[in-house]
């Protein structure tokens, strides 16, 4: 009789137990889908293809996600210079970074490679590279043991100096202190046009400049025209190298929190985003250098023969510093394959 008694209370549990399993299941699940998750999306320009890319990437996540990720873009470096910004998104901070891959080679060096001088010679053949299936999967996973997610990447635009006083032949560039991105690549490819390069963030260039503690930079035509430079710098050389690629980067604990249609939703916007930036990029560009031009800015390209021998001088700074370690040699190997593939393909 007692051991019938214990069956039944046994069963009685057991049957408790599952009835709370299934009701909890449905609850854990739409608690799940209920949660509204923030995304914090920071970059270092304003009114230009990097920031333009981080509100279309936001405004595709917020409308898949039906609201259950909500978020806003802080341009123009508002939480932080661009160290500040890969530092929040590494911590979790701030949930996105949209950046120039090369600043983050405290990192990982190979997070400079898509900074190699002579990489690409167009906008075109730079967006090709950018989604080159090689080039993705290395530069994409290169923060995974630094707390990143990568989710994107594209070609922004070509880089050019612009300067205080004019430099119309590669024997002015000899003695400028000249501001360039955090990239040995960029260090070694001026130190050999006898400059003496300066490694700093975007928003600190301007006053730079205006207080004499650099005779120019290199940057794109975007943040030269909207980032009103013409104000202290009115010249700038048309060297169209390198190229300014751009990665978006995710917390990687915050995109982990998230439940995986949530995830896919992150991943797949951000690979769409990165195309449909291309004719976007292609249009800013132009209309920069109208907008330059018009405020009083001259901009100067070298003579055929002096372009032909800074391409020249420029060349092989991506191959002799790649080899001083065997992962970015070989990475090296990567994304110039992806370049010769590029060019080779035909245009669209």
């Amino acid at each position: 009789m007692i051991d019938k008694s214990r069956r039944r209370i046994a069963s009685s549990i057991c049957a408790a137990g599952l009835c709370a399993l299934a009701w909890s299941l449905p609850f854990d699940t739409a608690q799940a889908q209920s949660k509204t998750y923030e995304m914090k999306i920071s970059t270092p320009t304003i009114n230009d293809t990097p920031d333009t890319f981080a509100r279309n990437f936001l405004a595709a996540v917020e409308k898949d996600s039906g609201g259950r990720i909500q978020g806003q873009v802080y341009p123009a470096s508002q939480l932080g210079s661009i160290p500040r910004q890969i530092e929040g998104t590494q911590f979790g901070a701030i949930q996105c970074e949209v950046v120039p891959p090369e600043f983050m080679v405290g990192l990982d060096p190979r997070f400079e490679l898509m900074a190699a001088p002579g990489l690409v010679d167009s906008l075109a053949q730079g967006q090709k590279v950018a989604q080159d299936p090689a080039v993705r999967k290395l530069m994409l996973s290169l923060g995974a043991e630094k707390g990143l997610h990568g989710v994107g990447l594209f070609m922004s635009e070509p880089s050019d100096v612009v300067t205080k006083a004019p430099i119309r032949t590669l024997a002015d560039f000899k003695g400028k202190k000249i501001r360039i991105f955090a990239s040995q690549f960029q260090s070694v490819a001026f130190e050999r046009l006898g400059v003496t390069p300066v490694a700093m963030s975007l928003g600190d260039v301007l006053p730079a400049i205006q207080q004499g503690a650099i005779d120019g930079a290199v940057t794109g035509m975007g943040p030269i025209a909207h980032m009103h430079f013409i104000d202290a710098a009115k010249f700038v050389t048309m060297t169209n190298q390198p190229s300014i690629f751009i990665i978006a980067e995710v917390n990687k604990k915050w995109y982990e929190s998230l439940p995986e249609d949530l995830q896919r939703i992150i991943d797949k916007d951000a690979a769409e985003q990165s195309v449909a930036i291309i004719p976007t990029a292609a249009s800013f560009r132009a209309k920069a250098e109208q907008s330059y031009a018009a405020s009083g800015g001259e901009e100067i390209k070298l003579a055929p023969d002096e372009q032909a021998t800074l391409l020249k001088t420029l060349s092989s700074v991506g191959a002799d510093v790649s080899k001083a370690s065997p992962q970015v040699a070989e990475g090296y190997r990567i994304v110039t394959a992806a370049a010769a593939r590029a060019a080779a393909a035909p245009s669209q």
